[in-house]
């Protein structure tokens, strides 16, 4: 099967070794159907039951719900405890510290070519405390700004499902393609910004001015256009049958947007309320 993300090509290749071994044929919308049967593969057989091979089950539309679900109240759960028990003084220890170690535990999930449960859950936690201590940080200076950004974070997904779903907005290959660079060009843009304002340089682009406002907004945009290319993923997963675990990888890929869109509307909301 053809696809123009690189990613699902080479889990797609995964599930046709995995499906060289046998597994349940897919049903409409990924369910799963009646496992196919192989008689004289070289499986033990009883009398009167012909020999089949194990099965995989592949992963569905629900799988990737559930498990986007469960991992967004894993977070929420984790940001609830972290704005509770982490005292004020440690609140910025604990922002900086937890965004390094769900920088590296994104990465290594992103370029791993295997899913993992553990490491996906164990990053949804990181990420908890890092949201908790960023929101404790503005709703201290913004009453009420948290709750803004949770419910403008939540609208603009549910806008863009809507929009995918009927097909307004397509992940074309070009599209694919220039989303991937211009993500990639603002993640290198935000790294060098935060390296050089470590030596007192002020570049403009977190300050509140017109153009931190600009910036925000193309962040705003993008983040949300990359719901785009998480649905075409997970589409395209349950078209190719892929395995149930690598629901989880797509599942990752809508909490590192939202993740993201939630932090700059939050940032952005600041920007109309007074200074940082």
């Amino acid at each position: 099967m053809k696809t123009s993300n690189p990613v699902l090509a080479r889990l797609g290749q995964a599930a046709e070794r995995e499906r060289a071994a046998g597994y349940a044929p897919t049903g409409p919308y990924g369910q799963p159907g009646y496992p196919q049967q192989y008689p004289g593969a070289g499986y033990p057989e009883a009398p009167g039951y012909p020999a089949a091979p194990p099965t995989v089950t592949p992963m569905s539309l629900d799988d990737v719900v559930v498990k986007t679900v469960m991992l967004l109240g894993i977070l929420a759960a984790s940001a609830a405890a972290a704005w509770v028990l982490v005292p004020d003084a440690l609140v910025g220890v604990a922002w900086i510290g937890a965004a390094i170690v769900g920088l590296v535990l994104g990465m290594v999930i992103s370029f791993s070519r295997m899913a993992n449960p553990a490491l996906v859950i164990t990053y949804a936690v990181v990420e908890g405390v890092f949201v908790g201590m960023v929101s404790k940080a503005f709703e201290s200076l913004y009453d009420g700004i948290v709750l803004q950004a949770v419910t403008a974070t939540f609208g603009v997904f549910f806008l863009m499902a809507v929009l995918y779903k009927a097909r307004v907005i397509r992940a074309t290959p070009k599209f694919v393609r220039g989303m991937i660079a211009v993500m990639v060009g603002l993640f290198a843009v935000m790294l060098i910004n935060l390296v050089l304002s470590f030596f007192g340089i002020n570049t403009g682009l977190r300050d509140g001015s017109p153009l931190a406002i600009g910036f925000s907004l193309v962040c705003i945009v993008v983040a949300s256009l990359s719901f785009v290319l998480s649905f075409h993923e997970v589409e395209e997963g349950v078209r190719m049958g892929l395995p149930q675990r690598y629901s989880w990888v797509a599942a990752f890929g809508i909490l590192v947007s939202l993740v993201w869109l939630y932090i700059e509307i939050l940032r952005l909301l600041s920007y109309f309320q007074g200074d940082d």
